[in-house]
This record gives C-alpha cells, sequence and structure tokens, in this order.
C-alpha cells in the first residue's frame, strides 16, 4: 500500500479558488472589451468555493499574500472527498480499516 499512497500523493490536480459566478447572454459575452465590468453576485465577504477538479472541497476567505491573493481556508471537506476529487478510489485495494488509518496518518501530517 505504500507505494500506492506515493503514487497518489505526487499527483497533480488543478486547483480552482471561484470568486463568483454570472450567467449571461452570448450578446452580453460578445459585447465584451478590454476595461468592461463584469459585476458578480456576491458580497466581497462571502467565502470563496476551493475546487480541485471542478469538485468542491473547501471554504474559505480572500487575504493578500505580499503583491498576491490566496486563500484562508475555514472549512475543508473530509479527506474521502478530497481523495475523490482527485478520481482516485479511497482506498485503492485497501479495507476500510486500512483506508481510516491512511486517511489518519495523511491528516496528522505522517505521510
Amino acid at each position: 500500500m505504500g507505494a500506492d499512497v506515493e503514487a497518489l500523493l505526487k499527483l497533480e490536480v488543478p486547483v480552482i479558488v471561484v470568486l463568483g459566478r454570472r450567467t449571461m447572454t452570448v450578446r452580453d459575452v460578445v459585447a465584451l472589451v478590454p476595461g468592461a465590468i463584469v459585476e458578480l453576485p456576491k458580497n466581497a465577504e462571502d467565502d470563496l468555493e476551493l475546487l480541485v477538479n471542478n469538485k468542491p472541497i473547501g471554504l474559505g476567505r480572500a487575504v493578500k499574500v505580499g503583491e498576491n491573493f490566496g486563500i484562508r481556508l475555514g472549512f475543508v471537506g473530509d479527506l474521502r472527498k478530497r481523495l475523490a476529487a482527485v478520481n482516485q478510489p479511497v482506498s485503492i485495494g485497501a479495507t476500510d480499516d486500512e483506508a481510516e488509518a491512511l486517511a489518519a496518518a495523511l491528516l496528522a501530517g505522517q505521510i
């Protein structure tokens, strides 16, 4: 099981922070020009969604990190959902007890 875990932990997956979503007509999209403002139906203090492979796994607030922006996570879903988000089976041939032990080790930073 150790080699499977190492392979899983080395996977690179797309991580997206969603600032907001809006539906627009094709007419409005075609009319967009540099300098246009697209208003988002979201309050500046609302939580942002953290997606992995386009699947929500957490929520957090926008923060400034030097000259960049980041997200301070306030909630992260359970480990099984996060592993499912990378399209990998949770237990890779392991029993439920082994999967639970793996989850505990990952959360404790032992792996």
